[in-house]
């Protein structure tokens, strides 16, 4: 199998398979990733220690802090303690849920659903903010200025103000 096909199975079994845990396995959250495919979790009691990640997943999918997998205990781990089973994203998180099986430690923000009223949504433009867009912080910021002159012909306006040109 190549490695573009094992990927493509490898993403779509995660992104797709909707598991609930077994009485061996728990439910944790990922505090950090603290290298060579290790990361360190607390489980729902406030436990912390480190699990491994398996090598069907590494390379094909990453993990990052405040997310939720599901790991299987090991045996020989004095540090490393357990292994991650799979990977939780929202709509597996919710079906877990749904089963009654989430542990309630886990309190996770509520949803807000994006239906409105017609009659309670605001349509007046002066309210509206552009501070609440994505400011993309790896672009410098580039200030726009437009002058506001009738008087001045175009050629001389499409030339760069600069000391040297006067």
């Amino acid at each position: 199998m190549s490695k573009t096909t094992k990927r493509k199975h490898v993403t779509k079994e995660v992104l797709d398979g909707y598991v609930l845990p077994a009485e061996n396995q728990k439910i944790v959250k990922v505090l950090g990733g603290k290298g060579n495919n290790l990361h360190e979790v607390e489980t729902a009691e406030g436990e912390k220690y480190l699990v491994s990640m398996p090598t069907k997943f590494r390379k094909n999918v990453w993990i990052k802090r405040g997310d939720y997998v599901l790991i299987q205990p090991i045996q020989e781990g004095e540090k490393v303690k357990a292994e991650i089973f799979a990977i939780l994203y929202d709509s597996q998180i919710k079906y877990i849920q749904s089963q009654e099986k989430w542990p309630k430690e886990f309190v996770l923000p509520a949803t807000t659903d994006v239906t409105h009223d017609i009659s309670t949504v605001d349509t007046d433009d002066s309210s509206r903010s552009d501070d609440d867009l994505f400011v993309n912080t790896n672009r410098p910021q580039c200030v726009y200025e437009s002058t506001d002159q009738s008087d001045s012909d175009d050629s001389s306006s499409a030339q760069p103000k600069d000391k040297d040109y006067e």
